[in-house]
């Protein structure tokens, strides 16, 4: 173990927080990154910058690694398959790593395999299909990009028949004139999202985290909430169970998220999945016995994995979105001195207007009381509020 060297494809904040857990672990990390001033290209000391998308660079990259994971999932799966047919261990493989590239065979799959919550959907090849679809079940709907879409990006809500052909001209000009197909879902009028993320190591084992609640603005996560409040221990059990099986399905290796829409009901649909250390569980960092990103490097090395239960009775993340702050570690100051409880993430990423550069944990035993700590900070940090 202490000769293994794991390669992380993707320089992003994921990847800048997979080092802490791999120092305690003494596990040697190398990083291929797309450029030098990314967020964990500023912390690692073996980095390699170059294109995930070219063959050569990510061979030249893996042949000093014995494993390869991922910060994201848009290393194409061509490359992968390459690299698995040498004799490399690729973790999560690409097999698996598909679903999350690919919406269109994550709904067929789910469906087929094992009759998975979804909503309403079908594949539509051009405006006409999309239109049927939409007077079949009735506007408004949803339409996304097969591929690529991202925070709220290749997702557009149609309101009418006038609407359709507006997924697929975006869809051509985001893709640089690559046919991406277009999904029609059915508009679910949700009460709340939830997510459930799931660590699945080779030899089968696996653990859950609590369900969390997660709060959108603009198409971004703002906020998690851990255990989802209101959820009762059957809905629990059968959210979990259903990460539980989709991981199994799909033969996870590492983190699984699966991002789901719960009905005004209590019923739930999947949404979208996610191969990787997830938004959705950054409270694991100071909230949980086990961290997802220390889970996520067991996995990958078939380490027993860690407990994932939560330390404290509540546990919320609220994401820091750039604003009119650009220099962020200044204002610790204050956050620090009015709460010496507050963990503080940052990302090392230039402040941008709604940019994601860190977050804030709050845990403890009254959950508003944590949630307002959390929020002050986050928009503090962010430079929606100011205080003397």
């Amino acid at each position: 173990m202490s000769r293994t060297t794991i390669g992380v494809i993707g320089g992003g904040q994921l990847a800048r927080m997979m080092y802490e857990p791999a120092i305690k672990l003494g596990i040697g990390l190398r990083l291929l990154a797309e450029g030098p001033d990314v967020g964990a290209a500023q912390i690692f000391k073996d980095v390699m910058v170059g294109d995930y998308t070219d063959e050569a660079t990510v061979k030249s990259f893996a042949s000093n690694c014995q494993i390869i994971t991922f910060d994201h999932e848009h290393v194409p799966t061509w490359i992968l398959r390459g690299l698995v047919a040498e004799g490399k261990l690729v973790r999560p493989g690409p097999d698996a790593l598909q679903h999350a590239q690919d919406k269109l065979l994550m709904r067929r799959r789910l469906t087929t395999s094992l009759d998975a919550p979804a909503p309403k959907w079908q594949a539509c090849a051009d405006a006409a299909e999309l239109r049927a679809f939409g007077a079949e079940i009735g506007f408004p709907i949803i339409a996304k990009a097969s591929r690529g879409g991202y925070d709220g990006h290749g997702v557009w809500k149609l309101d009418g028949p006038a609407d359709t052909g507006i997924p697929f001209e975006q869809a051509l000009t985001e893709s640089a004139g690559e046919k991406v197909e277009i999904i029609g879902e059915e508009f679910v009028d949700f009460a709340r999202e939830l997510s459930v993320i799931v660590v699945r190591s080779p030899s089968g084992q696996a653990v859950v985290y609590p369900v969390s609640e997660t709060i959108q603005r603009n198409g971004v996560c703002r906020e998690t909430i851990t255990p989802a409040p209101g959820l009762s221990d059957e809905q629990a059990a059968g959210i979990t169970r259903l990460g539980l099986d989709i991981a199994d399905e799909l033969q996870i290796t590492g983190v699984l998220a699966v991002e789901l829409m719960q009905r005004t009901d209590g019923s739930v649909v999947v949404n979208e999945l996610a191969l990787r250390p997830h938004n959705t569980g950054h409270w694991t960092i100071d909230g949980a016995h086990t961290s997802q990103f220390e889970n996520h490097l067991r996995a990958v090395l078939d380490l027993p994995l860690g407990d994932p239960r939560a330390r404290d009775p509540w546990c919320v993340m609220v994401n820091i979105l750039g604003g009119s702050n650009q220099d962020l570690p200044s204002e610790l100051l204050h956050c620090f001195a009015r709460d010496p409880k507050l963990r503080v993430e940052l990302y090392g990423k230039d402040v941008r207007p709604g940019r994601k550069v860190g977050h804030v944990n709050c845990y403890g035993d009254d959950l508003a009381e944590v949630r307002a700590r959390a929020e002050h900070a986050a928009r503090y940090l962010g430079g929606e509020i100011r205080e003397g």
